[in-house]
């Protein structure tokens, strides 16, 4: 069953302004301490650092808040798999409104995607919520020892 649903499209070169204008403090306070590794290692800085805003303002609509309610950038986070897959971490306030807002007897999962084509950068974010002994479940080898961590 389909939580929540929440898109953004985000301009890379406002995300590249408030880069060049804020510097750290811009950075420090809206990217987790990963998220800035992985786009100060990149080419294309801007353009990873407006992805994962995009997939924030996506993930906080998904949540069905918005960015208010106490729920903080950091709250959210994107790491990617080694296959390149990105990944949705959601902490703090983010993480208590996701556990809110799951059935009983179900565990959610945040599906992220993230895609640019200067100078736009766009995210989609769907929470599902999946039943905790789903036949589906079992079928790919979800135990609960190998369930996605939130």
């Amino acid at each position: 069953m389909i939580l929540g649903i929440g898109t953004d499209l985000a301009n890379i070169e406002r995300i590249q302004g408030t880069l060049d204008r804020f510097g750290d403090r811009f950075r420090n306070r809206v990217f987790t301490e990963a998220e800035q590794a992985k786009a100060e290692r990149r080419r294309d800085t801007a353009g990873t650092y407006a992805k994962r805003w995009a997939a924030k303002e996506a993930c906080s609509k998904a949540l069905g808040t918005g960015l208010r309610m106490g729920i903080s950038w950091k709250d959210m986070g994107v790491t990617n798999l080694s296959s390149g897959q990105p990944v949705m971490h959601l902490t703090g306030w983010a993480a208590e409104r996701l556990k809110e807002m799951t059935p009983e007897g179900f565990e959610a999962v945040v599906h992220v995607t993230l895609t640019d084509d200067f100078p736009w950068a766009q995210a989609f974010v769907v929470i599902e919520a999946r039943p905790l002994d789903s036949p589906t479940a079992a079928m790919v080898g979800l135990t609960p020892s190998r369930r996605p961590r939130m």
